[in-house]
């Protein structure tokens, strides 16, 4: 039985034998239904406050409930006995409500998690363990089937539900060639898929794990928490204990009974099941309702880390821009315009970088591998190789400059791969990288939620990367940069940042995942099947969409505001009716009220997170 209902049965049964107890005017009657009505609504928490003293866990909030209950009892106070406890599992079941609701954002992660995979043997579709399909295995995926590892089409069409990976509603079309990611769920036709990682390095197998330790890395206001319970109940405990035993010793006319009474007072205010329980439950509501927009993070640390962001430097190409890039012109000396896009395409054939690429797909159909004898990267200049026996040389401005060779004047503001061959300059090619389209929307939002200041790092020409920034209304870019450079010149950004701000670096997560380790926050934006996001990266940006940092930050400061609500209201209401039931001025359902009210109302302050607009 779910834990919630079966303590909403506990109160109920309580409250059946309550009833008549009030009403009933024989004494053992009363006494007796009184008794059934402890045993019912309480009868765990006495069993769990016994195991927890067998076991050594003494001070804990059972014992405090168990502790108030038994001794409010055996001094005549039955109502008040049954009372707590009934309020208690109230209590109680309202938390495993919102940790029900909480976990419900997150579980349709845990979905993602694949059954089977379907392989053929013998001309049969039979269904084995994901585990056992390895890279170069081809499987099946059936219409409504999720798909069980990263793989890439090699017959078929269909539509795949990303939903659970992204957050996206609208499905994306797919085709032969084209990846598909594990968790994702085929919509409209069956396909054959070529395994591109082991079941345990795919997509939802990595997001699984991380969500799933998501919850050890703690926020420092959940540490403190801990460290708060673990010093305040005993001493809570020991109070108790003298209020109850030193008045009626040292104070003339004290009667024992009255003085107990508020000991058992004190007892039932100070279990600080509200702190214990809303804190974490905060944060908890605040990791599920990013989860549900396709937003990852690791921790409640760092969801606590985004509030205090002050500085934001982002990449430039995929990140601030939509790095699809796209041949615009090719700059012919003695050749040809098409035959120095057929040398380029050759040189850049192997290389998986977005430039690369749009540059074999301006060729294609002209690409022979045959024609390549060799090919090698040089680093921070490009790539070079040889082609039909001609060496030939793809790279930056940098490759000329290592050739002192001019750079010329149409590629000062452009992004442009220079080809030589043989040594001799003959030609270039000028690409085109458009901006997001809500890159200026989310630069905005950042500004409005009080960062101060952004900046953008690029391995792009100066020119090319300031117009980004002063299209975007950067602070500042840092251009030219070798792979090598982005760390240094990241940490010469945030050498001035203020104390006990945070600074957040937002790249693709493949190149980047140096900075992405350095920054205070790593956020991996449109990095979805990336090991090196996910690993590198603190946050996650499942889409790739850059409004989505902004509402990450929004919602960390939620957090953090209600994480304070919480604590200040539960400690003030705790201490103001503490100082009133030591001088006898609270009545045990003022002390109810303390503890399960204040409960309930954080319980119910920290849920206001799930209901956030998207």
């Amino acid at each position: 039985m779910r834990g919630h209902m079966k303590r909403m049965l506990q109160a109920a049964l309580g409250l059946v034998f309550l009833i008549p107890a009030l009403i009933v005017k024989d004494t053992y009657i009363s006494l007796a239904l009184y008794i059934l009505a402890l045993l019912s609504s309480g009868g765990t928490v006495l069993l769990s406050a016994l195991r927890n003293l067998f076991s050594g866990e003494i001070f804990d909030e059972n014992l405090l409930m168990a502790l108030a209950a038994a001794g409010a009892f055996c001094i005549g106070e039955y109502p008040e006995a049954v009372s707590v406890m009934l309020l208690y599992q109230i209590g109680e079941t309202f938390q495993a409500y919102a940790v029900g609701r909480s976990r419900k954002s997150i579980q349709s992660l845990m979905d993602i998690r694949p059954d089977h995979a379907n392989i053929e043997s013998d001309g049969e579709i039979i269904e084995v363990d994901p585990a056992d399909v390895h890279p170069g295995d081809v499987f099946i995926v059936k219409m409504g089937e999720r798909i069980p590892l990263d793989g890439r089409i090699i017959k078929g069409e269909t539509s795949i539900d990303v939903s659970a990976l992204t957050g996206e509603s609208v499905p994306r079309d797919v085709k032969e060639g084209d990846e598909v990611l594990s968790g994702s769920i085929n919509l409209t036709g069956m396909i054959r898929a070529e395994a591109i990682k082991e079941f345990e390095d795919s997509t939802a197998s990595k997001i699984l794990d991380l969500v799933e330790n998501a919850a050890s890395k703690k926020a420092k206001s959940e540490y403190f928490i801990t460290s708060f319970a673990r010093w305040y109940t005993p001493t809570v405990v020991i109070s108790a204990l003298l209020l109850a035993a030193l008045p009626p010793i040292f104070l003339p006319g004290a009667v024992f009974s009255d003085w107990l009474y508020r000991a058992l007072t004190f007892l039932v205010i100070s279990c600080p099941c509200a702190l214990v329980i809303s804190v974490p439950l905060s944060y908890f509501a605040g990791l599920g309702r990013a989860s549900r927009f396709g937003i990852l993070i690791k921790g409640s640390n760092y969801l606590d880390a985004l509030s205090k962001i002050n500085s934001v430097v982002f990449d430039k190409t995929g990140t601030l821009t939509k790095g699809v890039f796209k041949v615009q012109s090719v700059h012919a000396e003695t050749l040809s315009d098409a035959e120095i896009l057929t040398y380029a395409a050759h040189a850049e054939n192997f290389s998986r970088h977005p430039i690369a690429e749009a540059i074999q797909k301006a060729a294609e159909g002209f690409i022979d591998v045959s024609r390549i004898s060799s090919v090698s990267e040089l680093p921070g200049l490009g790539v070079f190789a040889v082609v039909d026996g001609h060496e030939v040389a793809c790279g930056n401005h940098r490759l000329l400059e290592s050739q002192n060779l001019p750079m010329p004047e149409f590629a000062q503001s452009q992004t442009t791969v220079f080809v030589l061959i043989d040594g001799k300059y003959e030609g270039a090619i000028t690409l085109a990288d458009v901006v997001k389209p809500e890159a200026a929307l989310s630069i905005q939002k950042l500004r409005a939620l009080g960062v101060k200041r952004l900046a953008m790092l690029t391995g792009d020409k100066k020119e090319v990367g300031q117009r980004v920034a002063r299209d975007l209304n950067l602070d500042e870019a840092a251009t030219e940069l070798l792979p090598g450079d982005k760390v240094s010149e990241f940490e010469r950004l945030i050498e001035g940042a203020p104390k006990k701000t945070k600074t957040a670096f937002v790249g693709d997560g493949m190149n980047d995942a140096p900075v992405l380790a350095r920054a205070d926050v790593g956020i991996a934006m449109g990095s979805l099947g990336s090991d090196a996001a996910i690993e590198a990266a603190d946050v996650v940006i499942m889409t790739d969409e850059l409004t989505r940092i902004p509402e990450a930050i929004e919602l960390s400061k939620a957090t953090n505001r209600i994480v304070v609500q919480n604590i200040v209201f539960s400690l003030f209401v705790k201490f103001l009716v503490l100082a009133l039931s030591a001088f006898g001025f609270a009545s045990m359902w003022a002390a109810v009220f303390a503890d399960v009210g204040v409960c309930v109302i954080a319980i119910l302050n920290a849920m206001r997170l799930l209901k956030r607009n998207e």
